[in-house]
């Protein structure tokens, strides 16, 4: 099958009938007709439309190596720079229908998919380690233009260095039994976002020190017998998009995932028991340098978006003369130019890999993802700076359809802007920054890519100083 559309996407995961909970309901009926999801996989299913769009196909899609269909480009294996440049812009298409807001669009599992499987020689002649697997499934779910989750991250019980759980049943998810058919998986795992509206999901765990056990790696469809997706409460705000623009549209659910003694089959395992390669695969392989590639490039149409809003909000309200204005909106467009030079950088400084991939030059995107975690959450406060009491004063979509509508006209116009225009941009910016939506956003920014504080600490210690300091000897003598 090639890059499937939007409505083969829907009736595909409406079809799974995956175990989903949500308030303390299960899903019944079509997922997708849901109010927690349709409006995430209407939006979602305009991606894959996307790619069937006449003058876009060449650079959604590319020709599979195996069948010769066309797959998405998401799947790339990139031999050149050219390769890479093209990716970022499959990416930046695909985000630009979000404005940024999807951080689990397709293409990153994708991407994180087509890393590990390039990495696979990582796992050759490793114990209890399965390099085929890992490349059959990446053929299967290219072949397919499968959809995919993750979780990668332990409930929060102890988070101390030195915890062990000793429960006599398990918190978080590991292998309990190992049969012929597989291994069996009992617990949880945070924090799969869109879980129950993919077609599978992946789980990797690092492990814990002195723990063998608790390094493995698999991936199972979501309606998988014994798994199970807790959804937090909902954040879409309403079905109008006047009222709720982004919340409406691109909510993207965030699950614990419940394994109640899940059968991974052999052939969808593809290492268990060995902490060290649990704790070297996706360090070693090319997993970071490639999805730091695929976020940034979206990160950059999510501030190029916010910069829009800021401006907006300037024009809307005749503010534009006034300097600490001026500064605030230069503070995006400096965060915006420095993110695209980044990502140009990592391009051209791109070097083969020993996976025989062009790999965009990691230290580069390293620095770009220590810095958006700070910058994304001034920009939430930059737009509340400028929009101040102009984020309260914002009635509903109702509210303009009766009898106080002449009252609203008269009060809530602007500079620029008729009073429904003007509230419907600000419904925007308070849907981005203040909303339950809005505010998701900035805590799903801070910690996209891990602790801030490590990913500090990571790039301190790895970072090659050496030579400067040698600058500084040489001036000393």
């Amino acid at each position: 099958m090639p890059a499937i559309t939007g409505a083969q996407y829907i009736d595909r995961i409406d079809k799974l009938k995956s175990n989903v909970w949500i308030d303390g309901e299960q899903v019944t009926g079509n997922i997708s007709e849901h109010p927690a999801f349709k409006g995430v996989m209407k939006s979602q299913a305009s991606l894959y439309d996307l790619q069937h769009d006449e003058k876009l196909k060449n650079v959604m899609m590319y020709t599979s190596p195996t069948t010769g269909e066309k797959v998405g480009l998401s799947f790339l294996m990139p031999k050149t720079k050219e390769d890479l440049a093209r990716r970022r812009a499959m990416v930046q298409h695909w985000a630009r229908e979000s404005n940024g807001m999807m951080g689990r669009s397709p293409d990153y599992m994708n991407t994180a998919l087509m890393t590990l499987a390039a990495s696979s020689h990582l796992l050759e002649d490793e114990e209890n380690c399965f390099p085929e697997n890992i490349k059959a499934y990446y053929e299967y779910v290219r072949e397919n233009d499968l959809s995919l989750t993750h979780t990668f991250i332990e409930p929060q019980v102890d988070r101390s260095y030195k915890y062990w759980e000793e429960t006599k049943e398990p918190i978080a998810a590991k292998i309990v039994d190992k049969t012929k058919e597989g291994l069996v998986v009992k617990g949880a795992r945070l924090l799969a976002t869109q879980g129950g509206i993919t077609d599978e999901i992946l789980l990797i765990s690092p492990g814990r020190p002195y723990d063998d056990e608790s390094g493995f790696a698999f991936s199972i469809p979501s309606n998988t017998k014994g798994l199970k997706f807790i959804c937090r409460e909902s954040f879409v705000g309403g079905e109008s998009k006047f009222n709720y623009p982004l919340s409406s549209r691109f909510e993207e659910m965030d699950t614990i995932v419940v394994f109640d003694n899940v059968l991974v089959p052999w052939d969808r395992v593809f290492f268990y028991d060995n902490l060290d390669v649990g704790q070297s695969y996706l360090n070693q392989s090319s997993f970071q340098p490639f999805a730091l590639h695929q976020v940034i490039s979206r990160q950059i149409v999510k501030t190029e978006f916010m910069l829009g809003i800021v401006q907006s909000i300037i024009d809307s309200i005749n503010i534009s003369t006034y300097y600490h204005v001026q500064e605030k909106a230069t503070e995006i467009i400096v965060a915006l130019e420095t993110l695209k030079a980044f990502v140009i950088k990592s391009e051209v400084d791109a070097k083969p890999n020993k996976a025989g991939l062009m790999q965009p030059d990691y230290t580069t995107l390293r620095i770009a993802i220590n810095i958006f975690p700070k910058i994304y959450p001034r920009f939430t406060e930059i737009v509340q700076l400028l929009g101040a009491s102009g984020l309260m004063s914002i009635p509903t979509e109702n509210a303009f359809q009766s009898p106080i509508r002449k009252e609203l006209d008269q009060y809530l116009q602007s500079a620029a802007n008729n009073a429904e225009d003007r509230v419907k941009l600000f419904r925007l910016a308070w849907d981005a920054t203040m909303s339950s939506f809005g505010a998701r956003q900035t805590l799903y920014e801070r910690f996209f890519f891990g602790d801030p504080v490590r990913l500090t600490m990571a790039l301190y210690v790895e970072y090659d100083k050496a030579p400067y300091v040698e600058i500084v000897k040489k001036q000393l003598e």
